[in-house]
């Protein structure tokens, strides 16, 4: 997709693609969640999601240890983790603040119970110790902590996945195997405390991960196997999608989704592999060229994903009010629904476009400040000016 130093255009843009969905799925009444993965495969945006962070944080390592050093890769994902942490912490905390406004507000809305907000007025200190703990994950904030781990496993699985491919891939199967009597070993105040069992979606995280490392040949693309693979794809995904619309009578058990049910990734395959070729054909690369608005989100990652958390809640909730849960026969609850998904994707746009300005006003500053310092000579790796404060101590 690219060359193993330098950021992917077309991830970001899939990125940007995912977190805009994700925001959209979680609104009762939406418009646009009627034509996104989910209605139409036994998968949706969150293994898209996973996947991409793999690929995204193996490229991110990768650069930085041929760019400085391997102890400077790690170094950046530890703080990566908790720089995720603390976005945990304060989705988890806007969560709450989203609850009591429902409560205040008088909202009929089963958020209200997601959001956590009954649990903290019932044990607030036993609640804020179970939260910082990942005891208990309020509602949107639950991807999070997954995310954390992950960033702490990146510096010990990118490289063994670039050395040992199989070795990697194999292992990851295996705790998946295993993920499900694992996740009683998970810090939890109860049993489906974890919406996302870590030691399940890692295997899509790893995936993502040798997906970038080991990346598909040019040979392999152009040749006969590529398009068998294309046309079973294809097929499997044609199938899916006739199960969800005409078959599919209820929604499948919450465990298959927390715990990565093998339909779900049989499902994703199918549909990565359709988009991996048209990524190769240059078709998303284009489209990402001309949606460069959609690539500043998923460059913006974190920042969105938490501001899609709130604002889908918002725009849930005062959906709910109106009484447009479903889009049902009614003109109005389509309009509104409209309405709502305009609201989620404007206002994602928009502070995407302005955080990236603001990270790259605050860069300029810094690199204007570096330049107007007075530059000393080094000695043993320390400026001269700290040896002679040495000596002047001794």
């Amino acid at each position: 997709m690219t060359s193993p130093t330098t950021r992917s255009l077309e991830v970001d843009f899939f990125r940007g693609i995912v977190l805009l969905v994700i925001a959209v799925d979680h609104i009762s009444g939406s418009v646009l969640s009627h034509f996104t993965l989910h209605e139409y495969a036994f998968c949706d945006s969150a293994e898209v999601f996973v996947f991409l962070g793999g690929y995204a944080s193996a490229a991110a390592y990768t650069a930085l240890a041929t760019r400085r050093s391997n102890s400077a890769a790690r170094r950046r994902f530890f703080r990566r983790s908790w720089e995720i942490y603390r976005a945990y912490l304060l989705t988890a905390f806007l969560m709450l603040i989203g609850g009591a406004l429902l409560m205040l507000l008088k909202i009929d809305s089963p958020m209200l119970a997601y959001t956590a907000w009954p649990a903290l007025l019932a044990r607030p200190f036993g609640l804020v110790f179970d939260v910082a703990l990942l005891r208990q994950q309020p509602y949107l904030s639950s991807v999070l902590p997954m995310y954390a781990l992950f960033a702490l496993a990146v510096p010990a699985v990118v490289p063994l996945a670039a050395r040992r491919p199989i070795v990697a891939m194999f292992g990851s199967l295996l705790v998946w195997l295993a993920a499900t009597p694992l996740a009683n070993a998970l810090p939890a105040s109860y049993a489906q405390a974890w919406s996302f069992n870590p030691l399940a979606w890692q295997l899509m995280f790893m995936t993502g991960v040798l997906a970038r490392v080991q990346p598909i040949s040019d040979d392999f693309h152009a040749g006969r196997t590529a398009r068998v693979l294309t046309c079973a794809a294809i097929g499997l995904a044609l199938t899916f999608a006739f199960a969800k619309l005409f078959l599919e009578t209820q929604a499948p058990p919450g465990y298959m989704k927390q715990n990565l049910a093998t339909l779900r990734i049989v499902s994703f395959g199918a549909v990565a592999w359709i988009v991996a070729r048209a990524v190769y054909a240059g078709w998303i690369g284009k489209l990402a060229h001309k949606l460069p608005s959609v690539v500043t989100v998923g460059q913006q990652g974190l920042v969105c994903f938490i501001a899609g958390a709130c604002v889908s809640l918002a725009l849930d909730s005062a959906l709910r009010a109106m009484g447009v849960e479903n889009l049902g026969r009614y003109p109005s609850h389509w309009f509104a629904g409209l309405v709502a998904d305009a609201i989620a994707v404007g206002f994602l746009l928009w502070l995407a476009r302005f955080w990236a300005a603001r990270k790259a006003t605050h860069a300029a500053r810094a690199a204007e400040d570096a330049r107007a310092r007075p530059r000393l000579p080094v000695v043993d790796g320390r400026p001269v000016a700290a040896h002679a404060g040495n000596r002047r101590e001794r």
